[in-house]
């Protein structure tokens, strides 16, 4: 078909969070100095276990992948914010919109799968420890972690498909600072019914899927954590969980507000809020909360930062 039939605009723009030309400068430097810290940190986060031979375990495994997908679920949409910002231009392509929104409900989704496949690695450490190097072996991680790409894949290009057949000839303003589903709905002068029930279906699977293995999972490692006799073994296993379910209260409680609902009930200022959490907040914590609470990370974290001092000592 056509392109002109398709869609009679050639780019949206891009309205930001504020309007407000006073607001800019601000703006900029706040979410410029959090994207540095999400990427720095968790580029750490990977550097220390692929350096440690200790960490090469499933649990950082997952990890040092939950790190990747964070800076990169960061990397599809604060840089183009910023350029912005800096260009007093709002601008972004047809194509380039609907590739933004591809790889941003890809690494969404890939966050969220990974949060799910952690939750079950720490139930077999936790309940199952008899049977871990069984049942979470190098060859089941790879698996698992294969299923996640290929899951999240399908789900995004479901949806840029799906999207791709509207037209938009309604305007071309999106009162947002990236190229999200839900705003994109709101512009489309095409029936967008087979849309939305595909996001409420989707999402659902996909929120909720992972959501309800992370609860049945920390149900059973709860059970058994109280039944430890070893105040420093539930220490260091509450310390562990304790990580990932902040991380899981912050991701969720965002995510499912804005996907769960129908577009009509959403209020642009407060869909916007939710956004930056778990879009840059939730992947900025990410690296100091499992670093802070986790002393084999300190130590992996400890050891970079020794050989860098060590190496710049001889030069």
């Amino acid at each position: 078909m056509d392109r002109i039939n398709q869609s009679s605009v050639t780019e949206f723009l891009l309205l930001g969070l504020s309007e407000r030309p006073e607001q800019q400068p601000l703006l900029f430097g706040i979410f410029m100095g959090m994207y540095l810290v999400t990427v720095m940190g968790n580029l750490l986060i990977i550097l220390a276990i692929g350096f440690d031979s200790h960490l090469h375990t499933p649990m950082y495994f997952f990890l040092a992948n939950l790190s990747f997908a964070d800076a990169c679920f960061s990397s599809t949409t604060v840089p183009k914010m910023l350029v912005n910002i800096q260009t007093h231009s709002h601008t972004i392509p047809y194509e380039g919109c609907l590739a933004q929104m591809h790889f941003f409900m890809m690494f969404g989704a890939l966050d969220d799968f990974l949060l799910g496949v952690m939750a079950y690695d720490r139930y077999v450490a936790i309940c199952r420890p008899l049977h871990y190097s069984k049942l979470m072996s190098p060859l089941v991680c790879v698996v698992l972690l294969a299923a996640c790409w290929v899951l999240t894949n399908l789900a995004a290009l479901l949806h840029t498909l799906l999207m791709a057949r509207l037209s938009f000839c309604a305007g071309n303003s999106i009162h947002h600072f990236f190229c999200d589903v839900v705003p994109l709905l709101q512009l489309s002068c095409s029936d967008t019914s087979t849309n939305q029930v595909a996001l409420f279906t989707v999402g659902s699977m996909i929120l909720t899927g992972p959501l309800s293995l992370i609860i049945l999972s920390y149900a059973y490692i709860m059970s058994t954590i109280l039944g430890v006799s070893s105040a420093p073994g539930r220490q260091k296993a509450f310390s562990t969980c304790g990580s990932h379910l902040t991380i899981v209260f912050l991701f969720y409680g965002t995510a499912i507000g804005v996907y769960l609902f129908p577009p009509s009930s959403h209020s642009g200022v407060k869909e916007r809020i939710a956004a930056v959490f778990y879009t840059v907040v939730t992947p900025m914590l990410n690296p100091f909360i499992y670093s802070l609470r986790n002393n084999d990370m300190k130590t992996a974290l400890s050891k970079i930062f020794g050989i860098h001092t060590f190496s710049s000592q001889g030069i």
